[in-house]
């Protein structure tokens, strides 16, 4: 922060809340707003109200976005808002990189919208794990992790 100054934190938040309401233009016709199409701030929030009668959850699409190799937005968050999608981009993307992660978002919006519900509902399949079982997981949460023993150790 005192490596910016004043002048170079006012442009960083600038930039924040121009990326969020670029990326909150692009996607506007085909994803719904919980609170109406008003600018935002450094994050734009969408709903799933646009993918009813698709098969396709929040979940699932945020899922798809890994195999776009995109981390995936912030997801039923915050819990007022049903399927919340918040996508937060950060004050140093390019406008080029805005662009691509919009086409992308787009083009699984538009699959999505076109029925295609095995793909969101296989995703990840690209990913080193394979789509998890979140309900497995709040059920029986593993809070520990212990390392494997080296192959050799193993192999004996």
């Amino acid at each position: 922060m005192l490596s910016h100054g004043g002048d170079g934190l006012r442009q960083a938040s600038q930039d924040a809340v121009l990326n969020a309401n670029y990326v909150r233009a692009g996607l506007s016709d085909l994803f719904s707003q919980p609170f109406g199409d008003r600018p935002c701030m450094h994050e734009v929030l969408f709903d799933e109200s646009w993918l009813k009668g698709t098969d396709v959850t929040t979940l699932d699409f945020a899922k798809a976005l890994i195999d776009e190799g995109y981390h995936p937005m912030t997801v039923y968050f915050p819990l007022v808002v049903k399927g919340a999608m918040l996508i937060e981009p950060t004050e140093s993307e390019s406008k080029a990189s805005l662009d691509l992660f919009i086409m992308a978002m787009r083009d699984l919006a538009l699959r999505a919208l076109r029925g295609e519900k095995e793909r969101f509902q296989s995703a990840p399949r690209f990913a080193p794990r394979a789509r998890l079982d979140e309900t497995r997981a709040a059920r029986s949460p593993v809070l520990k992790w212990t390392a494997r023993a080296p192959i050799a150790e193993a192999a004996e």
